[in-house]
């Protein structure tokens, strides 16, 4: 294994068991775990048997007990964390009854990176649904992480999605709203809230003193100064005025579609853009196999692969464990650099 500047291990959720989550882990334990961070497995044990079977791949389990223990696991095993609410393995079709393991994954990922056992979660994509069946009342996953830190700590977070890939980091500042609601919930409050995050997030945990924020507008051609529509020149303009002020190198309102061509993204390093497509669409387009959602924002580092359950292709083996490498990859780089509790702590204070 690669030598990695890191105490703690990475804890990785499986996600919902119906879908591909434990098929990409099995196969990168089996076929890249020696360039991987040391990470170790918050699941129940039995579906990650029953899935390498399934899989028709040899899996060695090693049952740990705390996070520590994934250091001296037998060379070969897979550390695993096992669940105390036991779940079944029934690729493609989600139970609600799996939901209580899921959850409590994600709760004891997150503890244990708050308490320093572990340097940072990997999140398996989960299945709503499910969850929103068993009682779950949380809008999605990263909202949920930033309940979590709340109640441990005491003071509210602003989660920030960031989607970061080979060639191209796009932050969307509304996220799953209807498009009809964008321009009422788009507040240059919001605006600068979000690209302060970014701007701290970037220095502390990706290394990048002084990032170049490119800020998009939200009408066609940035509103051609009020021409098609206000809101560029009322609300998004003033926001990167007070960002300039502030010291943080940031630019715009800038017609989106000539944003992401490779001369543009060349002057930037993170585009922030209004709305949830605007800034999927092309970090999906250039990467879709490699692209990784990181939550800034939080006093822990999360990362998760871009994509959802893929429920029709679990068990299959054509589950391609791109985004979820690159995800692990990225959390052991963000932790080398720092576990930078305090960037996200500041830009939400």
């Amino acid at each position: 294994m690669r030598d990695f500047a890191m105490d703690a291990p990475i804890a990785v959720t499986l996600g919902d068991p119906s879908g591909v989550g434990p098929d990409i882990v099995i196969a990168i334990h089996g076929d890249h775990r020696a360039d991987l961070p040391p990470f170790f497995v918050i699941g129940d044990p039995d579906v990650l048997a029953s899935r390498a079977r399934r899989l028709g791949r040899e899996l060695a389990i090693a049952m740990i007990h705390n996070p520590a223990e994934a250091h001296d696991v037998p060379a070969g095993a897979l550390p695993v964390l096992p669940l105390v609410n036991r779940q079944s393995d029934a690729p493609g079709k989600t139970d609600p009854a799996n939901a209580a393991g899921t959850i409590e994954a994600i709760d004891r990922a997150t503890a244990l990176v708050l308490e320093g056992s572990a340097a940072a979660v990997v999140t398996g994509p989960i299945d709503k649904k499910a969850l929103y069946d068993a009682g779950f009342h949380h809008p999605g996953h990263t909202e949920y992480l930033a309940h979590l830190c709340q109640l441990r700590l005491g003071r509210p977070f602003t989660p920030v999605m960031l989607l970061t890939g080979p060639d191209l980091s796009c932050v969307p500042v509304t996220i799953h709203i209807p498009i009809a609601d964008v321009p009422a919930q788009l507040t240059a409050e919001l605006i600068e809230t979000t690209c302060r995050i970014v701007a701290a997030d970037y220095s502390a945990r990706l290394g990048i003193a002084r990032p170049r924020l490119a800020i998009a507008g939200l009408n066609p051609h940035a509103g051609e100064k009020g021409a098609i529509g206000t809101e560029d020149e009322t609300v998004i303009r003033p926001a990167v005025a007070r960002l300039r002020a502030a010291g943080i190198d940031a630019v715009g309102p800038l017609p989106a579609d000539t944003m992401f061509h490779p001369e543009a993204r060349a002057r930037y390093d993170v585009a922030v853009c209004m709305y949830h497509d605007q800034a999927l669409i092309p970090a999906k387009t250039l990467a879709f196999d490699q692209t990784v959602n990181a939550t800034l924002g939080l006093p822990i580092i999360r990362t998760s692969p871009d994509h959802g359950t893929a429920a029709d292709i679990a068990g299959s083996g054509d589950a391609r464990p791109d985004s979820f490498l690159a995800a692990i990859r990225l959390a052991g780089r963000m932790a080398e650099i720092g576990t930078g509790a305090g960037s996200a702590a500041t830009a939400n204070a």
